[in-house]
């Protein structure tokens, strides 16, 4: 249960490199004190925050395989952090519940954004435990890694050069992920095989999905 996504044009992922090169980071532990093992920066002007995230969310959007596989409700505005040499972040499991305002949102999957090209920094790699397999990402500028927020994962220490990313949360209208797996494989096939089919059995098919998102989806 994890995608990758073409989410970013170059020119968008241009725009992200020019916001975060000409604004302040901190310290990431601000948003995440008790973690000893959270070594990073993270943007932290107001202004280059609304329009890197606003970008970013536009982007999300747009993408018809994103909402299909996510079935989003309610996505954090993504926050842009770097790391150099010397930099991680340990094994940790994400927050259950992220205030957002008003409102709070579930983590139930948690996304990164790459930035950088990957031959700009050793190390960096996104490590994400999935039952009994340990992945690792490092995907090329404007790439996205969506993957469980349930999981062990960290990020493996920089020692060249500098990592630069976004990081997200989504809280699915479909919470419990076999469901939303299922869900998304029934629209993996009424794309691809939906024009082959005889229109009834197409109408059956979209029925179905219809129904089960009917049945395991939540009001947004």
């Amino acid at each position: 249960m994890y995608r990758i996504l073409e989410l970013l044009t170059d020119a968008e992922v241009a725009e992200c490199r020019r916001i975060a090169a000409n604004a302040p980071f901190v310290d990431g532990r601000i948003t995440n004190p008790h973690n000893k093992t959270k070594i990073n920066e993270q943007l932290h002007d107001q202004q280059a925050y609304q329009q890197s995230s606003q970008l970013l969310m536009a982007a999300f959007g747009r993408s018809e395989e994103f909402r299909e596989f996510a079935f989003p409700v309610m996505i954090a505005p993504p926050l842009i952090t770097r790391y150099h040499p010397g930099m991680r972040y340990g094994a940790h499991a994400d927050a259950a519940f992220l205030n957002l305002g008003n409102a709070q949102l579930r983590s139930d999957l948690s996304c990164t954004i790459f930035l950088n090209d990957p031959k700009d920094y050793d190390g960096g790699e996104l490590h994400v435990r999935l039952g009994d397999a340990d992945l690792k990402f490092k995907l090329p500028p404007g790439e996205a890694i969506i993957y469980p927020s349930d999981t062990l994962h960290q990020v493996v220490p920089v020692t060249r050069g500098e990592r630069l990313v976004a990081i997200t949360f989504i809280q699915s209208r479909v919470a419990n992920p076999f469901h939303r797996s299922m869900l998304f494989e029934l629209n993996e096939v009424a794309a691809l095989e939906g024009l082959k089919m005889d229109q009834e059995n197409f109408s059956r098919l979209q029925l179905v999905q219809a129904n089960l998102l009917r049945y395991w989806g939540e009001k947004p």
